[in-house]
């Protein structure tokens, strides 16, 4: 693989391709036919993807993965609505105030940052509270990188009858997500995650029949995914003006997901560079802060070393002098430091990064146990 002298070894913005990156060196008329196609093309692929062909439609939003987690909420969520929030980190905590700063009732369950929420939980909770009328899911926590169980607890939720929105922002197009044995009526993803493209554009895939009953939902224009995809199912085009550049990376980062062999070998990547990382790090003395069985292959949170000569500053500088990109931890009661296994990178460059973090705690004269 070929990849810029620096990679970015964060859940996104990530490492992208050549050929994604000048996929964005043409310019695009937003009301140009051409345009219209590339907009539909990237619709129907990410809806294939999740395989909802038939039953689910893509809804794409100007601006980050925030935006279109806002704008579901916005949609899906009746104003007299009530949503069930599960949180085991720091984007279930902001799923949470977004529905506060929507005006929309909500009620939080909140577990430890490595505990999984449990199918069995969300069954107690909704037994207990006729008032909710959807759940807010984060799939992969991107503070931690713990997976959640989404097909068991989609069960649960459909069971009582129930709406599920997933935030799959860093799991979509990596981890398994079946429309047609996992019941959701919104899953909410981004351009800049898993699928390589380039930050910019959010996307929300939802169920055909949850989408024309939103009519009316949400008090922003900007946000109301039904009127964005009523306009552009008339029209071919966005309402308002598109990340015209974004959008072509994307549709070129998605054949080449095509070709690499789609979800599956795109799985199989990922889970090679979070394995010879988690390895290369525990040779070091680093300890990775979730056990093996919750971890996704997305990113990984390491413990940061006890010693008094570690600074996460000066030890991202060192690493980043070394051509890699780290990410701070986002735990309150520990304090760690991210490393992502993401984007177009491969196994190979997994061990580099691992020399690179070696080497900068020899040259910080950090010690580890």
């Amino acid at each position: 693989m070929t990849a810029p002298a620096t990679i970015l070894l964060t859940p996104g913005p990530l490492t992208t391709s050549a050929r994604t990156r000048a996929a964005m060196m043409t310019d695009w008329g937003s009301w140009d036919s051409s345009f219209n196609r590339l907009t539909a093309s990237v619709c129907e692929r990410l809806v294939a993807i999740a395989n909802g062909t038939g039953s689910h439609a893509c809804v794409p939003l100007q601006g980050s993965g925030t935006f279109a987690v806002e704008a579901a909420i916005a949609t899906f969520v009746p104003r007299t609505g009530k949503v069930l929030v599960l949180v085991n980190g720091a984007y279930g905590k902001r799923l949470a105030k977004i529905c506060a700063a929507l005006g929309r009732d909500h009620s939080v369950y909140e577990t430890a940052d490595d505990v999984p929420t449990t199918p069995d939980a969300v069954d107690a909770l909704l037994g207990a509270d006729p008032a909710i009328t959807h759940v807010g899911l984060i799939h992969c926590e991107t503070s931690t990188g713990i997976l959640n169980p989404l097909p068991e607890i989609a069960a649960m939720v459909a069971r009582h009858g129930r709406g599920l929105i997933v935030d799959a922002m860093s799991s979509f197009g990596a981890l398994p997500i079946d429309a047609k044995t996992v019941p959701f009526e919104a899953l909410i993803a981004a351009s800049g995650k898993c699928l390589e493209g380039v930050p910019g554009m959010g996307f929300v895939i939802a169920r055909a029949d949850a989408l024309a009953r939103a009519e009316g939902n949400a008090a922003s224009l900007a946000l109301d995914l039904h009127d964005q995809h009523t306009y552009l199912q008339r029209t071919g085009q966005w309402r308002f003006t598109p990340p015209t550049h974004v959008v072509a990376a994307l549709h070129e980062a998605l054949l080449q997901y095509d070709e690499e062999g789609g979800l599956p070998a795109r799985h199989a990547r990922y889970g090679r560079n979070c394995d010879v990382l988690i390895r290369g790090l525990e040779r070091l003395g680093l300890k990775s802060f979730l056990a093996p069985a919750i971890q996704a292959p997305i990113i990984v949170t390491v413990h940061a070393p006890r010693d008094p000569n570690y600074r996460f500053a000066e030890f991202y500088a060192a690493v980043r002098e070394r051509g890699f990109i780290l990410y701070p931890g986002k735990l309150t009661q520990v304090e760690t430091f991210r490393v992502g296994c993401i984007g177009h990178v491969d196994s190979t460059d997994m061990e580099r990064a691992v020399e690179a973090i070696a080497d900068a705690l020899r040259a910080l004269a950090i010690t580890t146990p």
